[in-house]
């Protein structure tokens, strides 16, 4: 398929995990993917690899939850590879705690990242969607769309997420802008090998998160946000597409 030929995509957290199969994903479909990650190293080497296989990428560096790192990578791709009409938020970060012991700075730090970044990787981008129209697609998580234990802040970033999404479908789908949300469950990356709950987490309330069909591979994930970011998916904006292997269907 080349559902994407002669069009720019951003996708940040494109070092590693879902960002990393979203952006070989489009790139095999003929994008010219901007590979934005916090972390140099990992996002060269996705670039380099889509390069090896005939593609064409270029990593940035980038903290989504600043302002003027984020103004100044968005410049940079469009400068570098055109004008975007693709934008998939992958980055996010996330950690087990006990609420009430949850410190200010990883809230914030949470928020700044998941909710914030994504927010401010639109603004960034919109401009350039607006001319000439475009997609973007946000990922949120099953955590954005029912309560889970020992994950306020997680929960509340990816539920600001369902919402911001609706937001800017509401407010951009007359100038040809798509803004949608995918909604995973778990999947196999290093993010989710990162969170640990609490050692005296009672393990009923964990076991009501976790989907019969366990955790997907970030390949999965990476086939739908293609669909939804390319043309086969026009007639969506503002839609919040649940994939979490029946999760959040009981």
């Amino acid at each position: 398929m080349t559902r994407f030929t002669d069009r720019v995509a951003l996708v940040t957290g494109g070092g590693s995990g879902l960002g990393r199969a979203t952006s070989i994903r489009l790139a095999s479909e003929g994008a010219r993917v901007a590979v934005l990650d916090v972390m140099p190293e990992p996002a060269e080497k996705v670039a380099a690899e889509i390069a090896e296989t005939g593609g064409t990428a270029t990593a940035y560096q980038v903290d989504v939850s600043n302002p003027d790192s984020v103004r100044v990578a968005v410049t940079a791709s469009a400068n570098d590879l055109g004008r975007p009409s693709v934008l998939v938020n992958c980055a996010g970060i996330g950690s087990f705690a006990h609420s009430h012991e949850l410190a200010f700075d990883e809230w914030s730090r949470i928020i700044g990242v998941n909710l914030t970044g994504t927010f401010l990787m639109c603004q960034a981008a919109l401009p350039y969607l607006l001319d000439g129209g475009g997609s973007i697609v946000n990922i949120a998580s099953n955590a954005g769309l029912m309560g889970q234990p020992y994950s306020a802040a997680y929960c509340a970033s990816k539920g600001g997420v369902v919402n911001l999404t609706r937001a800017l479908s509401v407010e951009y789908i007359k100038r040809g802008v798509m803004v949608n949300c995918v909604a995973p469950g778990g999947i196999r990356t290093p993010l989710t090998k990162s969170f640990r709950p609490p050692d005296d987490a009672d393990w009923k309330d964990i076991e009501k998160i976790i989907s019969p069909l366990g955790a997907s591979q970030p390949e999965e994930i990476a086939s739908l946000i293609a669909f939804i970011a390319s043309d086969e998916g026009r007639y969506m904006s503002g839609s919040i597409v649940s994939i979490d292997g029946g999760l959040t269907a009981s």
